[in-house]
């Protein structure tokens, strides 16, 4: 029997993924249907030695790695006023943010998950559609203040974005989803299925409402 093959990498090596120009260690190695294949920086992909450089060997193109600070106008807990729902407010409980980079542009969007404070139910809006009420350590006085009584239990619901409130709703998240599918496909990063399954449950609930009426 011929000698087992060595893989041509090992864990820890500084490696460029030519496929994409990115840097990266090596994390770990695995053997599939007799073929090293190679995780790295510990993300989900695996990547064929053939897709694989040394960084001392590789003299193409590196995709230069930018540090991004972001400043949240924000943060958990706030009370808000949200654009197109004038008469209700919500709390932030979560937020992210969704960089875009093109050939010729870049940008960076701020993302907000709110619940309603009168009946819980749960919605995203950008940070531009967002008007702060009270800071997180104020929230709570505000709300007694006014009276504003927040429910004890309720099942969670999805709101329609004011972004979305047109006929061609239906269209515009099938067009997003497409869009996040085929990023997920390509980089194979978790935060584009997450944002799949989003699209999913407003769909769902676009439908069923839709369907109430009818």
């Amino acid at each position: 029997m011929g000698k087992r093959k060595q893989p041509k990498f090992k864990a820890g090596d500084t490696v460029v993924v030519t496929i994409y120009g990115t840097v990266g260690k090596v994390t770990n190695i695995k053997l599939l249907e007799g073929e090293y294949v190679y995780e790295v920086n510990e993300s989900e992909g695996l990547f064929k030695e053939d897709c694989l450089r040394l960084l001392d060997e590789y003299d193409g193109y590196l995709l230069e790695q930018e540090q991004i600070d972001i400043e949240y106008k924000f943060l958990f807990g706030d009370l808000v006023r949200v654009k197109g729902y004038d008469n209700d407010l919500f709390k932030v409980v979560g937020f992210r943010t969704e960089i875009w980079r093109y050939k010729e542009d870049a940008w960076e969007d701020v993302i907000y998950e709110l619940t309603r404070i009168n009946d819980g139910e749960w919605l995203e809006a950008d940070e531009d559609e967002l008007t702060l009420i009270a800071d997180y350590d104020q929230a709570e006085t505000f709300i007694k203040k006014y009276g504003i009584v927040i429910p004890v239990k309720q099942e969670k619901a999805l709101l329609p974005s004011p972004r979305y409130q047109d006929d061609s709703i239906v269209d515009r998240l099938l067009d997003h989803y497409n869009d996040y599918k085929a990023l997920y496909y390509l980089f194979n990063d978790k935060k584009y299925k997450r944002k799949m399954n989003s699209i999913v449950d407003q769909l769902k609930n676009h439908l069923n409402s839709n369907s109430d009426v009818t």
